[in-house]
């Protein structure tokens, strides 16, 4: 099969019969053989029997329900396990992304050879409430991820079928896939201009709340993908920088104190910042030592992504 779509959704029972005809007419276009798998994430509308409705009038269409929200990211993995196409697309239920960008970009997929191929959105029709700060987070991702793209969390992607396969989605880890795939050795990650629709029916799913779980959520992959596997590599370093300098701190003070004898330790301020050096550095340094102890008995401590064999 050369094309599978997964599309997550919450509410969206007007755009979908125009968005399933639209991607029929791109894929009948292309010659392509393809699928289209829509996630009803809980939705509360008649979305889900329209997409039965859908499947019973083409094969090509698919769906899978939740009994309730679990967000995109899950609704992402779930659909990714389901995928079978050779290129798998990502796209939103809300006819803002185009299907006709996907002959593009499944080309620079098979032909040209990237692992990923991330949507740009240049002209958004967006208010600015979301504009800025989407353009803060986006610079705050390339600058920790390395990764030169200019609209992260465009939610029109395609992938080699061997990267979804190779990373799992979670908590609201959709927004940094192209950073999972990175992780894993897919380094390969270009990036198209891609048409910014109006949405034209129903209204978004998201708030306020999304850019600063994003930049949470940054945080801890950005964490986890150099520390992870090693926790100790983090909390060691710094618990031992930080008891060397309580120490040299109390060192200090006791030359102070037995050489000249003009004050008690205690009454010195800086007795208690060495303290408190010392005993926060004990706690990263056992909480490196406990990380460890948990990362050395995780099940997938020796997981490893091979690309090939050869005589073996």
């Amino acid at each position: 099969m050369d094309i599978s779509v997964v599309i997550p959704l919450l509410n969206e029972e007007e755009s979908l019969p125009e968005l399933a005809a639209w991607i029929g007419r791109v894929m009948k276009a292309n010659n392509y053989s393809y699928e289209v798998i829509f996630i009803d994430d809980g939705s509360k509308d008649s979305s889900w029997q329209i997409i039965d409705a859908l499947g019973r009038q083409n094969s090509c269409f698919k769906g899978i329900k939740f009994r309730r929200n679990y967000g995109k990211a899950a609704a992402l993995n779930v659909g990714f396990n389901a995928a079978s196409g050779d290129v798998v697309f990502t796209m939103d239920a809300d006819l803002q992304d185009s299907p006709d960008e996907l002959p593009e970009m499944y080309r620079m997929i098979m032909e040209q050879g990237y692992d990923l191929v991330s949507g740009w959105k240049k002209k958004r029709h967006d208010p600015v409430s979301k504009t800025i700060p989407t353009k803060f987070y986006n610079w705050s991702a390339r600058r920790m991820s390395g990764i030169k793209l200019h609209d992260f969390n465009c939610g029109l992607k395609a992938y080699r079928n061997t990267v979804i396969k190779s990373i799992e989605v979670y908590g609201e880890m959709h927004r940094y896939i192209p950073f999972l795939a990175k992780w894993v050795g897919f380094s390969k990650i270009g990036e198209k201009v891609v048409h910014h629709q109006k949405r034209k029916y129903g209204k978004t799913k998201y708030g306020l709340d999304r850019f600063y779980k994003g930049y949470l959520d940054l945080v801890t992959i950005t964490f986890t993908s150099r520390f992870g596997k090693r926790p100790m590599h983090f909390f060691g370093l710094w618990g031992s920088l930080l008891f060397l300098a309580g120490l040299c701190i109390a060192a200090y003070l006791a030359y102070e104190k037995f050489f000249h004898q003009a004050f008690k330790m205690t009454e010195r301020p800086l007795f208690f910042f060495g303290l408190l050096a010392m005993i926060l550095g004990t706690q990263l340094f056992v909480a490196g030592f406990l990380g460890e102890l948990v990362s050395r008995s995780s099940s997938d401590r020796n997981h490893y992504l091979i690309e090939d064999r050869s005589g073996i």
